[in-house]
């Protein structure tokens, strides 16, 4: 059930966000609402940073291979020129917009669009993610997604950089991260964990766990 009820009478604004570690789900669920819409016959605009091209320069592409046609920008101003007429704009990989996002999102919901973002709260060291926390602040709803622990099978709210890499934006997949837990989680670049027999590291990657309370679900 989604958590969000539309009133498209009112012409009210909204900010949607959708959040947690790599492999959660989060551009799963970006899609899949901004797909609802348009079956609702709203106009949709998807928007993704310039610097993002690791499944395609132009398409949102999800982890499990779910493809919508977006356009890249190279910062956070151009989404309102170019988000036109449409009435639900989409936003995917907000961490690599800046702060500068979060007027955006505002600025768009103030015009009466609703406003879904998608991107990681927390970066390789565990630390807040701008400009997440902030969208987070003034979301009218926010989703908190979870994947699966490679290392334990427990809920898995950390993304763990297995390259040697002190950057903190390295733009990467599987190759480079890894869903952990709290427990399994360290703020250094760590090995790979080793494939369990007959469960694929990348499997466990991409399952994602609902989670809208803060809580491991049952």
């Amino acid at each position: 059930m989604d958590s969000v009820v539309v009133h498209t009478s009112t012409h009210v604004g909204w900010i949607e966000v959708i959040c947690g570690s790599m492999f959660s789900g989060k551009t799963e669920e970006l899609i899949r609402r901004l797909r609802r819409a348009r079956i609702a016959r709203q106009r949709v605009e998807i928007f993704k940073p310039a610097v993002d091209s690791r499944f395609s320069t132009e398409d949102v592409v999800s982890h499990d291979e779910n493809v919508l046609r977006s356009t890249p920008v190279e910062s956070a101003p151009q989404i309102i020129l170019l988000s036109g007429s449409a009435t639900v704009v989409g936003i995917d990989e907000a961490q690599f917009f800046g702060t500068e996002l979060v007027n955006v999102c505002q600025r768009l919901a103030s015009d009466g669009k609703r406003v879904i973002v998608a991107g990681l709260d927390q970066d390789y060291r565990g630390l807040p993610f701008e400009p997440m926390p902030d969208l987070m602040a003034v979301a009218e709803f926010v989703t908190k997604l979870h994947a699966i622990c490679v290392v334990c099978g427990n809920p898995a709210n950390h993304s763990q950089r297995i390259l040697s890499s002190d950057e903190r934006v390295v733009v990467g997949g599987g190759e480079a991260y890894e869903p952990r837990c709290r427990r399994c989680f360290s703020p250094e670049p760590q090995p790979p964990a080793p494939q369990s027999p007959g469960s694929a590291r990348e499997q466990a990657a991409s399952a994602a766990v609902r989670e809208t309370t803060g809580h491991p679900t049952t």
